[in-house]
């Protein structure tokens, strides 16, 4: 059984444009690995983004964790029944994506997928690259990707029958979509059908979300980035929004997940649009738009509204009598630093 989403592969035409877009703006760390190499790291993994030099700016591979060397063998056999050729993949290219061992094969779509245990951990921690709180990975993965396909139903059995993803829930207003989960994040991920094949957005989720309105308005610094405005989703909760990457593809950069039970979640269909506010789309057509933005509206007639899910220690109660004042000697210090750059 698969456990989460471990990594991606990219191609890119200008590696220095990665680097500045994952660290500058993402905050990510970019580290060398080889010539015409770079890894993007998120946490204690060696990386989790790989962006290797070439004449296309495309998603290459999609790699997904399992638990071990036994998990790994199950699921060759259970992909070969199926009908799909594996390959068990050389030593250098496991040292190349940082693993212990890794098989791959190609998805009904022709996407390459790569199945892999034993992540590395980098021996240094992970420095950011720019003021961030932090991503949200762990045991979730490194957060969830969405594919286009020109029919769901000829991809969907790969993914559920012989991968094992299980169906969290599906809109087909006013686009159709699938979202499909691993573990407690409600989708690691999803298919939208536009009638092509590629990839959609890759979604990386932040710990705090001050670090996304911040990056919101360091995106918005070239308006021409933004490929969805901020918002929130009705499926997953997620407060996010969507900025194009270097490969053309989106990034969504969000806050507060929804964690879900697998074992006790039921899937359904949910109607009333995929966002409870915001989420004003460029790349749909204008019949699309306008769609969406009339589901936004009922949503708002209505008062349909949901809870935070937020992290320990992230929040003040309503309850609190006065306001909590830090006054320990390590915000001092950062105090005395932003009014020594700022305001002079």
């Amino acid at each position: 059984m698969l456990r989460s989403l471990g990594y991606i592969g990219i191609e890119s035409t200008d590696l220095d444009q990665w680097s500045r877009y994952g660290g500058k703006l993402l905050g990510m760390q970019p580290v060398p690995i080889s010539s015409g190499l770079i890894g993007l790291r998120m946490d204690e993994r060696n990386q989790r983004l790989l962006v290797r030099s070439g004449t296309t700016d495309s998603l290459r591979y999609i790699g997904w964790e399992v638990a071990d060397a036994a998990a790994l063998a199950q699921m060759a056999a259970r992909i070969e029944a199926a009908g799909f050729a594996i390959a068990h993949e050389p030593s250098s290219l496991t040292a190349e994506r940082g693993v212990a061992e890794l098989i791959s094969c190609n998805d009904p779509a022709g996407n390459r997928i790569e199945l892999f245990w034993g992540g590395e951990i980098a021996a240094e921690p992970f420095q950011p690259g720019r003021a961030i709180s932090g991503f949200r990975t762990g045991k979730l993965g490194l957060g969830h990707i969405v594919l286009t396909v020109t029919n769901i139903e000829d991809v969907m059995p790969f993914y559920c029958d012989v991968l094992g993803f299980r169906l969290s829930d599906y809109a087909l207003r006013p686009f159709k979509a699938y979202f499909f989960h691993l573990n407690s994040r409600h989708h690691s991920f999803a298919m939208v059908e536009t009638g092509q094949n590629g990839i959609h957005h890759l979604m990386v989720e932040l710990n705090s979300l001050d670090d996304v309105g911040q990056g919101y308005d360091l995106a918005q610094l070239d308006p021409e980035q933004i490929g969805v405005t901020l918002g929130r989703h009705s499926n997953d909760l997620m407060t996010s929004f969507y900025v194009k990457s270097p490969a053309g593809f989106m990034i969504e950069y969000g806050w507060g997940g929804r964690s879900i039970d697998p074992a006790r979640w039921q899937a359904f269909e949910y109607t009333y649009g995929p966002s409870l506010w915001g989420h004003e789309r460029s790349w749909l057509t204008p019949p699309r738009q306008k769609e969406a933005r009339d589901l936004r509206i009922a949503t708002a007639a209505f008062g349909i509204r949901e809870k935070l899910r937020v992290q320990r220690g992230s929040y003040m109660s309503d309850e609190t009598e006065t306001p909590e004042i830090d006054d320990s000697e390590a915000a001092r210090k950062v105090a005395e630093a932003f009014r020594a750059q700022y305001h002079k």
